[in-house]
Order: C-alpha cells, then sequence, then structure tokens
C-alpha cells in the first residue's frame, strides 16, 4: 500500500516575478523613438558572467565543509592578484579578476554560512537525534500539512533556537531550524518566543537549517511579536475578514495577490495554478510587489514627485510589502526582485540598467544567503526575470512589426519568463505546461485590479469594516476572472505533457530552450509562422484527435496510471462511467477522467479506505457530478473514511455501504458484490490494527471484491484482498471465472494460487506505482499469473491499461 511520511517541504513556493517587469525593464524615460518603439539598447553583460560564476561556487560549496570554502577563496583571491599584478588590464583580464574576487567572496560567504550551521551543540545533538528543550523564535508562518498515511494532519514551521537544554548542559545558540509539530502548534505566530521540548534530528548535507525539530506537544507562549509585527497581523486579518463572504476560491485568492497569504487557497486552485504556470501569482514574488510599484509610481508622479522623490517612495512601498508580507527568506527575495524592477522604472537605461542590476541583486542575495543557490524559487525568480528583461523587449519588437506595442508587450513578457523556467519547471514537477503563456495573457488584465483594490481593501479595513467588505466585493470579481482562466485551463485535455525530469530528460528540454531563444524573434516577425505556431500548440492542448490515439474508441474498463494504487473506469456511455477507487492523487486521478472525457460519475465504488484507493476523491469531484458513493462496511483507517464522509456532505453525495452478494446495474454495466460476507470489529481507538502494507490486515480483507458483466467480458475486480480473505470468497462456492483480472494488492507476493487459478482470466491487470518502496508487483506472483497462462500488463511499466473487444476478441491499449 502506499504511504507517505510527513517530511517537510524542500523550499519555499517557488515564485516567478509578474510579465509587467518586462514592459518596464527596457523603457527609458529618455530613450530615442524609431518607428513608435523603444529603441532597443545593448545588453550589459559584464556583470552576469560574475554573477554566473559567484552562484555556481554557492551551488558546490554549501553542501562542503568550511574549509573547502575557505581554500577556494583563498586560491580565488591569490588568482585575481595574479591577474591584476601579471597581464595587461584588458577587458578580458578586467572581467577574469572581477570573476576571481567574486568567486573568492562567494566561497568565504558560503563557508561561513556552513560554520554558523555547524557552531553550538545543535547538529551534534540531532546526529544523535537527542531530547532536547529549547527556547526559540518563530521564523515562519505555520503551515498544516496532511499526509496520504494514516497519520494525522501536521505543522510545519521554520524558527531559530536562542537557547538549547540537551543531555544536562544549557547553551545560548543563534541556530535554524524546522520544526514539525503536532496540530497544536498552527496558532503559533511569527516573531513569537516560545518553549518547547522535542527531539532533534538531522537534516540533508546543504540544508539551510541546522536540524529537525520534532515536537508533539504543544508549546509555551512566552512573549508575542513585535509591534510593527501585530500591526501586520491586523492588516492582514483585515483584508481575510473583508473577503470572508465571498466564495471559497475568491476569499482564498485575494489575500495570495496581494500579500502572498495562502492560508486559505483551496488545494484544487493551487494545482489549478500549477498547471497553467500561475502559480507565481498566490505566492509571495515580485508579481505582487512589482503591481504595487507599477500603481504608485505613476501616482506619484501625477502628484508632482520626482527624480529622488520617486526613489523614496518607491522604497518606502518596498519596505510596507516586506512588513505586510512578513520578512521571511521568500518576501525578502521578492523584495529585491522589486528593487530590480524599480531601479528600471525610474531610472534612464532601463534595458541596460535592469541587467546589471539583476546580476548585482543575485550577487547581494547569495552573499547574504548562500543557501538559495539551491533553491528553487530563487531561480525561478531569477531566470524569469532574466528572461523578461533579456529577451522580452526582443521578441516585443519583432511582434510589434504587424501587431499593437500593447498586446506584442503582453504576449512576449510571460512567453519569455516561460521559456527561461520551463528546464527548472520541468526538473521539479516532472511536466510541461503548454497553457501557461496564454493563461497568464488572459489573467494579467485582472491581476493588476485585483492586488491593488486588494491593497486598498486592507488599508480600509482599519477604518472600516462595512467599507473594506464592499472593497472587497469589489477585488473580488477580477480574481473571479483569474480563477476561472486556472480552471478552465486546467481542464484542457493537453494543458500539461509529461516530462523526464532527470538529467538527460531536463538537459535535452534546455537545449530546446536555447534553440527557441536563439531563433523565435524571427519566427515572432512573421504572422504566417506564428498563427501556425498557435494552430500547432491549440492542436497538442485540445486534442481535438485524440479519439485516433486515447482513449480508443469503445474501451470498457481503463486502469488508470494512479502511482501505487487503484484507480478503476468501468464506461456506461457518453460522458458517464463508474469509478472503482480513487488513487492517492487527486491531480492524477482527475487527468485521467479528462482524458477520458468522464464528466458524470453515477457510482463511486470505494473497495476499503487506505489512502491509495481514497486519496484521490477530490480529483473525481473536480468538475464533475457524483450520484453516489458505495462503500466497505468496514470503516478503517478512521481518519480517511472521516476526509471521504466529510467531502461526500460537502459535495451533497449520498454514502451506502455495499451489501453481500447484492447485484447492481447501471446502463450496460451490472456487478455483483462476492465481498465482504463479513466484517471484522472495528478496533476501539477507531483506528487500523495493520499500516497498510502489512498482508493481511483488516482493511485489506474488507476490501469489496465485484463480478463486473459489460458488452459480454467478466471482470473480476478485488481490491487489496489478501489469501485469508481470497480463500473465504473461494468458499462461498460463487463462479469466479473471467477474461480480465485485477489482481488483488498491487500483485504483491500474497495470492492464494487456487484463488488465481480458478478465475481463469486471459488478462492480469496489475496497478501499481514505479520503483515503488513495496516491491510490487512480486517475482512470485508474477510467475503464478504466467503458469496460470494469462497475459500480464503492468501500470508501472505500460502506463494506463484500456481493455476492449476487437472483433469479438478481447485486446488491450496503453496509454503512457
Amino acid at each position: 500500500m502506499s504511504t507517505s511520511n510527513p517530511t517537510p517541504p524542500p523550499d519555499e513556493p517557488p515564485a516567478v516575478p509578474v510579465p509587467s517587469l518586462g514592459e518596464v525593464a527596457d523603457r527609458s524615460t529618455s530613450s530615442p523613438v524609431v518607428s513608435g518603439q523603444a529603441e532597443v539598447e545593448p545588453w550589459d553583460v559584464r556583470l552576469l558572467v560574475p554573477a554566473g560564476a559567484g552562484w555556481a561556487t554557492a551551488v558546490i560549496l554549501i553542501g562542503q565543509h568550511p574549509l573547502a570554502g575557505v581554500l577556494t577563496g583563498t586560491i580565488a583571491l591569490l588568482l585575481a592578484g595574479v591577474l591584476f599584478v601579471g597581464f595587461r588590464r584588458g577587458p578580458v583580464v578586467v572581467t577574469a579578476v572581477g570573476v576571481t574576487v567574486v568567486v573568492a567572496g562567494m566561497a568565504f560567504a558560503a563557508a561561513l554560512q556552513v560554520q554558523s550551521l555547524r557552531a553550538g551543540p545543535v547538529r551534534e545533538l540531532a546526529s544523535t537525534e537527542a531530547a532536547v528543550k529549547v527556547r526559540l523564535k518563530i521564523d515562519g508562518d505555520p503551515a498544516v500539512r496532511s499526509t496520504t498515511s494514516r497519520r494525522p494532519p501536521y505543522v510545519v514551521v521554520r524558527a531559530t533556537i536562542e537557547e538549547i537544554t540537551g543531555r544536562g548542559q544549557t547553551t545560548r545558540v543563534r541556530t535554524p531550524v524546522l520544526v514539525i509539530g503536532s496540530v497544536q502548534w498552527k496558532d503559533v505566530r511569527f516573531g513569537q518566543h516560545l518553549e518547547a521540548g522535542g527531539r532533534l534530528g538531522p537534516v540533508e548535507s546543504g540544508s539551510d537549517v541546522a536540524a529537525m525539530l520534532s515536537a508533539r506537544a504543544a508549546p509555551k507562549v512566552l512573549d508575542e511579536p513585535s509591534w510593527w509585527l501585530r500591526a501586520a497581523e491586523r492588516v492582514r486579518l483585515g483584508l481575510r475578514q473583508a473577503v470572508a463572504g465571498e466564495p471559497e476560491a475568491v476569499r482564498g485568492l485575494v489575500p495570495a495577490l496581494v500579500m502572498g497569504d495562502e492560508s486559505a487557497l483551496p488545494t484544487e486552485l493551487a494545482d489549478d495554478f500549477k498547471v497553467t504556470g500561475l502559480t507565481h501569482l498566490s505566492a509571495v514574488s515580485g508579481t505582487n510587489l512589482t503591481l504595487l510599484l507599477a500603481f504608485v509610481l505613476p501616482l506619484a508622479r501625477l502628484l508632482g514627485v520626482r527624480a529622488r522623490g520617486l526613489n523614496i517612495v518607491g522604497l518606502a512601498m518596498v519596505a510596507v510589502f516586506v512588513v505586510l508580507a512578513r520578512p521571511q527568506p521568500s518576501v525578502l527575495r521578492a523584495a529585491v526582485m522589486g528593487l530590480v524592477a524599480l531601479a528600471a522604472m525610474t531610472s534612464s537605461g532601463g534595458r541596460r540598467r535592469a541587467v546589471r542590476t539583476l546580476s548585482v541583486a543575485v550577487l547581494a542575495l547569495l552573499l547574504l544567503d548562500t543557501s538559495l543557490a539551491r533553491s528553487a524559487g530563487f531561480a525561478l525568480s531569477v531566470l524569469a526575470t532574466a528572461g523578461i528583461v533579456l529577451l522580452g523587449p526582443t521578441w516585443r519588437d519583432a511582434l510589434a512589426t504587424w501587431m499593437p506595442v500593447r498586446l506584442a508587450e503582453a504576449i512576449a513578457c510571460p512567453l519569455a519568463a516561460q521559456i527561461a523556467c520551463t528546464p527548472v519547471v520541468a526538473w521539479l514537477s516532472g511536466q510541461v505546461s503548454l497553457v501557461a503563456v496564454a493563461a497568464n495573457l488572459l489573467a494579467g488584465p485582472a491581476v493588476g485590479p485585483a492586488t491593488i483594490i486588494g491593497f486598498g481593501t486592507a488599508g480600509i479595513a482599519l477604518l472600516s469594516a462595512d467599507l473594506a467588505r464592499l472593497a472587497g466585493w469589489v477585488a473580488g470579481w477580477p480574481a473571479r476572472w483569474i480563477i476561472l482562466i486556472a480552471q478552465q485551463g486546467a481542464d484542457l485535455p493537453g494543458a500539461a505533457s509529461a516530462w523526464p525530469a532527470t538529467v538527460i530528460g531536463v538537459g535535452v528540454l534546455t537545449l530546446l530552450c536555447l534553440a527557441l531563444i536563439i531563433g523565435l524573434h524571427r519566427i515572432l516577425a512573421k504572422p504566417i509562422a506564428v498563427v501556425l505556431a498557435v494552430v500547432l500548440v491549440a492542436v497538442v492542448v485540445l486534442r481535438p484527435v485524440g479519439s485516433l490515439t486515447w482513449p480508443p474508441k469503445g474501451w470498457l474498463l481503463v486502469a488508470c496510471d494512479v502511482g501505487q494504487g487503484d484507480g478503476l473506469v468501468l464506461r456506461i456511455g457518453g460522458d458517464a462511467a463508474i469509478v472503482v477507487d480513487t488513487g492517492p492523487d487527486p491531480a492524477v486521478m482527475d487527468h485521467c477522467l479528462r482524458e477520458l472525457q468522464v464528466t458524470h460519475v453515477p457510482v463511486l465504488v470505494f473497495t476499503h479506505f487506505h489512502a491509495d484507493h481514497v486519496g484521490g476523491l477530490a480529483g473525481v469531484l473536480h468538475g464533475r457530478k457524483v450520484d453516489e458513493i458505495e462503500m466497505t462496511p468496514y470503516f478503517s483507517p478512521a481518519a480517511e473514511y472521516r476526509r471521504v464522509a466529510e467531502l461526500a456532505e460537502l459535495h451533497r453525495i449520498p454514502l451506502r455501504t455495499v451489501a453481500f452478494h447484492e447485484q447492481r446495474s447501471v446502463g450496460p454495466v451490472s456487478w455483483t458484490a462476492l465481498w465482504p460476507a463479513r466484517v471484522p470489529a472495528l478496533p476501539q481507538s477507531g483506528r487500523s490494527s495493520a499500516t497498510p502494507t502489512d498482508e493481511g490486515s483488516p482493511e485489506n480483507n474488507a476490501s469489496i471484491a465485484m463480478m463486473v458483466q459489460v458488452s459480454g467480458l467478466r471482470l473480476l475486480l478485488t481490491g487489496d484482498l489478501e489469501p485469508e480473505s481470497q480463500r473465504a470468497v473461494l468458499a462461498t462456492g460463487v463462479d469466479l471465472r473471467a477474461d480480465v483480472l485485477k489482481v488483488p494488492h498491487h500483485g504483491s507476493a500474497q495470492q492464494d494460487p487456487i484463488f488465481i487459478q480458478s478465475t481463469g482470466a486471459k488478462l492480469a491487470l496489475i496497478s501499481a506505482g514505479i520503483d515503488n518502496d513495496y516491491g510490487h508487483p512480486a517475482p512470485r506472483t508474477l510467475d503464478l499469473l504466467t503458469h496460470a497462462g494469462m497475459t500480464i500488463a503492468r501500470t508501472d511499466i505500460q502506463g494506463s491499461l484500456a481493455v476492449l473487444t476487437t472483433d469479438q476478441h478481447l485486446s488491450l491499449t496503453t496509454h503512457r
């Protein structure tokens, strides 16, 4: 069975700067105008090479011993001295000296950061997983995480240990840690000082924290945050209250747009944002700050503010933003990217200055916190900004030869940002979004109004709650448009394409992106070429010819490739199908049903309540009508059962338990429940007596087994039945003969040979995850199926499996 341990997220959410940055980054208040366009200035790339070298140095040294950084820095300084003294100072030598000096500085900075994490007893205590008592300061907002196993939710929050007591010694320190706490930690606030007990654990080399602190008990609050943090929380709370009466998606999105407050953002909407490339709108990023600056600075100009006054106004807005969004690493990174935009908006030589400023920003951030070198969010921010600054103007001018300049800017900026970030996004997610540019283009006009009105709403909330609700209602309308674009875009059949997240896969994708960067301006200058490219992308995204390949015409049963779990779909006709189990991941199950064009589920069957069978329920409910949920009468694990019941109640879906040997039919599909005939008593604690991976667990043995008949085929679906229940089914004397067998428990080694052989199936379907930790399917079971004369089909190797009849013969079609 599929489980997952409650591990902390590797980094803050990736953030991409707003596309409008490109509109201002190359614009100069004094640049000449040719044919209605700003003349493109040459790039000042002198600092790009040192910045790249410094970044690479930090990536390599941040996980090494401090002595490695000191040695590297010393050698680099000596080399810089030799170059400076021994060679004639031309452009190449000056650049080489600059690179070596930057490498030296970054090496020493990495050594200092690594040493700071090693200083004190925290790291040593973590290596032995010692129990400690700590006094710490909260450095972030708590995030509640859930897991696909039966463990309860937990809280993840960053903190700095200021005093630690372990092994009888008390030491004052200043060491960053990641706290993994019980749900009792969900109310801690940024800036609070707490006292807590727990057990330290080690972290991977190169992490920006020294250890993990696992704390089960509630912390003791020692004091409250500073007055300015409390004031910021009042503003944040005022905005949340102002939109409290709006639909769930709106009240989650508006605070996220304004100040990166994602606490109320629905999970489904966050998933849609990922697919459509709109995640940067809800995360704390340069988007939020650049929009604020783009509104405030022109307003200041209208009020007569000029020259240094604009810089002062811009810096003040940056300070306000940092306070409201909390001075966390992701916020500080966004502030620096906002300062890049500020430099572009308030100074001449926009494009030339922006490139130089971006390079300085990268170096400054890495010198302050070298751990950012391995941060996905930092890489996305830098790449997106670089793409907009370096590529955006050229592509805009190419498009502007045959379309209005404003429209050309609106297309060029998200296109440049998306292509620059595509390899990193593919590395992180294993997919490439094909609708990101279009989604950003369509959502773009609504982002500014929603963000600016939202900022105004936060301020108004300090004065009048009624006026704030009115302003929040106004801000909700452009937010609704963004939500609509995200939801509709994510629902397109080809919204995202899978891409191998391997070194070779990402390397090939990087080369493709570089080829696009080199030659795309020639394509963009030709309207016919652009139209053909748009048509090609539309065909891939909309898949109007998808019926020729997948799903195959006349499919009867599809075993969706849901990873380590089960997700089966029985076709009724039209857009309707019966679903048996939903796999562990809502997004994956939703994707499979979208490919099958299923929008109506008359009956959803849950064979049992392990997470790898019910975890994807939200994906089935996403944009579909579900009439009824049929389930096993063994309501364990209790946490998963409650989650299913709560979602069913939220969507007003009736629940019913299956009855032994009951017969049902919907359209051409009929089935008989062969098991469970009896159900063991639930544990008094309401929890399972076994983990999902235990063979012989009561949950597995209480799985629903059903014989399905459709179009003359008999399909035996067995859930996760273990040998104990397999033998019990045999003992009932039921006819188990079938054409297709869904092998029990993902092909685990625990199978009853007589049960398998009595089915006489021609085709055996195994649903398992690639390289899963449980060894499914087991070699022993594969041999058993082969000796029984069955053809074996596996989702871990072949992808989704479609069963159909061709010329009155059973056939199989696969789809990776």
